[in-house]
């Protein structure tokens, strides 16, 4: 209630001041006003000025003379008044200039009608206006700052306990960032065992990683799990364009978290005031400020009170070096891409609130999407979900997910696409040609699908292949065959037509760029060896290369990346040569069915190469096996854990009964001799 008083007592304080002022502005303006337009002059002069001819109107009224000036007046511009004296003459002498217009008038507005006109009427004017603009600005209307009277204060989302609703049984496939916040979580519900050894809690974490891989999410989940405020905000809305804003605001923040602590505040995208003061060209006062402000709340806060920052960017490598230091953002966690079984959790968590069919297969799905994201998984899956809508449906198909994988890689089905039977014919060996290329190349990914059927992405057909195991490691020869893959496409339209056509654009430009990088990134080069010629920025965005090298280094790295795709073009044209027969027959299969599978692909290449099946079989066998031995392993080391849990839990009841006074046989039963401690301290009692 105080602190309700005190607001409204602000506010009629305020409303008082602007008032005062505007009746100031208003008797200003007046004044001006009067002395610009009006002039008094004696009686005196204004019958000169009628000798002259330096009239033109006249008005009477009771009190006086309001003048109107010739042109040819010095006082041209102005309305001259003077005080009416009774002259009796006045009206004869008027009478004898013709050229003068008079007339006589009477007061229509009485000094109380003036006085509200002239202050009365504007003052309640700007108190309508007043009270719809500042109620408002003031009130929140129009975002999360506040409006112009609360442009300097806090404007951070603020969650309560109850209302998070995230935990980190919602955040999957990033168990290793997971592990590295249990520890803040921990020190935030328990901080006693941290601070009886001397132990401080992190004052700040980074989550680096790129976006869509859950950042925003995690942090909602460790606020979930501490089950403590959770103050979210983006660091754009920090700065503002009047200088000092964000500094208020940050003050504002942190002022507001130590009143609510323990607790979290997560700043979004922090990036936007966080980045390096290095660059003078690029320099902003108004975030610098801001940052400054933030530097010195981090080193002023007290962590034993239990305020953890938390800070998301996927550019760490702008952040200023002050940001970054010890004592203030204390840990980095990584939030990459998940490999494949994170995948596969991810999709389960995001599946659990759909109707699944019984023949979906989340493995597939995850083994045929590598190098998606959370956001990515979450997007299929709801596909999925919207395409079993479409076909009236109640449950999600394997088939849905399929389609919502293609989609979210090549769009959809453009089926008012119609194409000539000569652009049909292209289409289809230029993708025959790819799949051919990667099935007869060794380490390449196994062809999962060939189609000709036109996509809104702009691509008429596409060939997709799906990896059998996560690679985190690709050799030289691995890259060459790539790149090998990326011209089978226009090889085959060379090799068939001998033309070449504009579909090979995007092959072409992915071949280029792997070949590039090969020798000015990987150091994959005779030449150059391992000189690295370009360093990758963004990282996590969109991972451009800067040159590192001089024009005249350029022009030879240019030369060895033509060498790499000459090579590989070659390559590509001899096994589509040494094959012609199989080029030639699938793509006529494809021409009639518009869409191919692997199985049925693959059926084509076995009857020409049948012991490329029996190595297939091998190495299904032999990846089989190596499962059965991993999941034994981990069966294995399941049981070990809970051997050491069951111990620890056995020692802990052992050393119970001991403190109690319990004398413990050999081979005695812990679990019955509690049981019976417990009753017989219950009957004595």
């Amino acid at each position: 209630m105080k602190g309700n008083n005190k607001n409204k007592k602000k506010r009629y304080t305020t409303m008082i001041i602007y008032f005062i002022m505007v009746f100031m502005f208003i008797m200003t303006a007046n004044y001006v006003k009067e002395a610009a337009t009006t002039k008094e002059i004696t009686y005196n002069e204004f019958s000169d000025m009628i000798a002259n001819k330096e009239i033109s109107k006249v008005v009477i009224t009771n009190e006086n003379l309001i003048i109107t000036p010739t042109e040819n007046s010095e006082f041209k511009d102005k309305t001259l008044y003077t005080g009416n004296v009774n002259d009796e003459k006045l009206i004869s002498t008027l009478q004898q200039h013709p050229e003068i217009i008079f007339k006589g008038t009477s007061p229509k507005k009485t000094p109380l009608m003036d006085f509200a006109l002239s202050w009365i009427l504007p003052m309640v004017a700007f108190f309508f206006i007043w009270k719809f603009i500042f109620a408002k600005m003031g009130n929140g209307g129009g975002g999360m700052g506040g409006g112009i009277m609360g442009i300097g204060k806090n404007n951070a989302k603020v969650y309560i306990e109850n209302e998070i609703g995230v935990t980190f049984e919602d955040v999957a496939g990033q168990e290793e960032a997971k592990e590295s916040l249990k520890e803040v979580i921990d020190f935030l519900n328990c901080p006693g065992k941290y601070t009886e050894i001397g132990a401080k809690l992190p004052k700040g974490v980074l989550l680096v990683g790129p976006p869509g891989t859950g950042k925003t999410l995690i942090a909602r989940a460790v606020a979930g799990e501490a089950k403590v405020p959770f103050f979210s905000l983006s660091g754009s809305s920090f700065v503002e364009m009047f200088v000092g804003v964000g500094a208020s605001r940050v003050r504002e923040l942190f002022k507001d978290a130590v009143a609510k602590a323990p607790c979290i505040v997560f700043i979004d995208e922090i990036d936007a005031i966080g980045k390096s003061r290095d660059n003078q060209m690029q320099s902003n006062d108004e975030r610098e400020q801001t940052l400054n402000q933030l530097l010195a709340e981090m080193d002023g806060f007290d962590p034993s009170k239990g305020v953890v920052l938390l800070g998301a960017t996927n550019r760490p490598e702008i952040l200023d070096k002050a940001l970054l230091r010890p004592g203030r953002f204390d840990r980095r966690v990584i939030v990459d891409r998940p490999d494949f079984k994170g995948r596969e959790a991810i999709l389960k968590v995001h599946a659990k609130n759909v109707h699944l069919g019984e023949d979906v297969d989340l493995v597939e799905i995850a083994k045929g999407t590598p190098g998606a994201v959370g956001a990515d998984l979450a997007n299929i899956v709801n596909e999925a979900a919207l395409r079993a809508v479409r076909t009236r449906r109640k449950v999600v198909l394997q088939e849905d997910l399929r389609d919502a994988v293609e989609v979210i890689i090549a769009g959809k089905e453009k089926k008012d696409r119609i194409l000539s039977s000569k652009e049909k014919e292209l289409v289809a060996f230029h993708e025959v040609g790819h799949a051919l290329v990667a099935t007869l190349l060794e380490g390449t990914d196994p062809v999962h699908k060939i189609t000709i059927v036109p996509r809104t992405m702009g691509a008429l057909g596409y060939t997709m292949q799906l990896p059998e195991e996560e690679k985190y490691l690709i050799s030289k020869e691995d890259l060459m065959n790539q790149i090998t893959v990326m011209l089978g496409g226009r090889s085959a339209e060379e090799e068939v037509f001998n033309v070449v056509s504009t579909g090979a654009s995007n092959d072409i430009e992915r071949a280029t760029q792997s070949a590039r990088s090969m020798v000015s990134v990987y150091g994959m080069s005779d030449k150059f060896d391992m000189m690295a010629l370009e360093s990758i920025q963004n990282r996590y965005l969109d991972g451009r290369a800067v040159r590192n090298c001089s024009e005249e280094t350029s022009t030879l790295l240019d030369q060895e990346t033509l060498k790499i795709i000459k090579s590989a073009h070659d390559k590509a044209r001899e096994i589509l040569r040494e094959n012609r027969d199989l080029l030639d027959t699938i793509s006529n299969v494809i021409l009639e069915k518009e869409t191919l599978f692997g199985d049925e692909f693959m059926g084509f290449i076995y009857e020409k190469y049948p012991d490329m099946k029996e190595q297939k079989d091998k190495k299904d066998k032999e990846r089989e096996q190596k499962n059965e031995e991993q999941k034994e392993k981990q069966r294995k080391k399941q049981e070990e854990i809970d051997q050491l849990k069951k111990a620890n839990e056995e020692k802990e009841k052992a050393e119970f009964l001991k403190t109690v006074g319990v004398k413990i046989e050999a081979g005695s039963n812990l679990d019955k001799t509690l049981n019976d401690a417990i009753d017989a301290s219950n009957s004595e009692e």
